[in-house]
């Protein structure tokens, strides 16, 4: 799509807000068990510590809750604390990297970063999917910003099916 930017870190925050699926009415939590969290950080080039595993499940909680507007986003200023940028000049100019001490906050900094150029860059584009019972989000990256499912084939088709199932079923008048 043209005029909109390709963010470095978009599938990763779009991985992690999509840790929480609903299948069969039940919420599958990929980050739920210790072990699972740290599976799922160090496939995404993460550290795998307790301390990361935290880190991402409080900012996951978070960013799904701002996503969904149930929250305003200055409920992220924590998380964003752990955030610092240094810039370093060369020839070419400018360039801003993210500068940690703390190993454990790393990749949660850099998915609130990614969450912040979104919001940037495409506000309004990030959001729940519209079938209450999925429980996953997406990046709506089509000209008419009008995609409402996470995909056509999972919800669309449901929700589609579902809505004429209804009106079949009305007693006509």
């Amino acid at each position: 799509m043209t005029g909109m930017p390709e963010l470095s870190d978009e599938p990763l925050l779009l991985n992690l807000l999509n840790t929480t699926p609903v299948t069969a009415a039940v919420i599958k939590d990929a980050l739920a068990c210790d072990e699972l969290a740290a599976l799922w950080a160090r496939a995404r080039g993460g550290v795998g510590t307790t301390g990361e595993t935290e880190a991402l499940r409080e900012l996951r909680g978070l960013l799904q809750s701002v996503v969904r507007g149930g929250v305003p986003p200055a409920v992220l200023a924590p998380a964003a604390s752990h955030v610092r940028l240094r810039r370093s000049a060369g020839e070419s100019g400018l360039a801003w990297g993210l500068d940690f001490d703390d190993p454990d906050h790393h990749m949660a900094s850099r998915i609130l970063l990614a969450w912040g150029e979104v919001a940037e860059w495409m506000p309004g584009r990030l959001r729940a999917c519209a079938n209450n019972d999925c429980g996953l989000f997406l990046l709506d990256r089509s000209n008419s910003n009008n995609a409402r499912w996470c995909s056509m084939s999972r919800c669309g088709n449901r929700m589609k099916s579902r809505r004429h199932y209804q009106r079949a079923r009305r007693p006509a008048l």
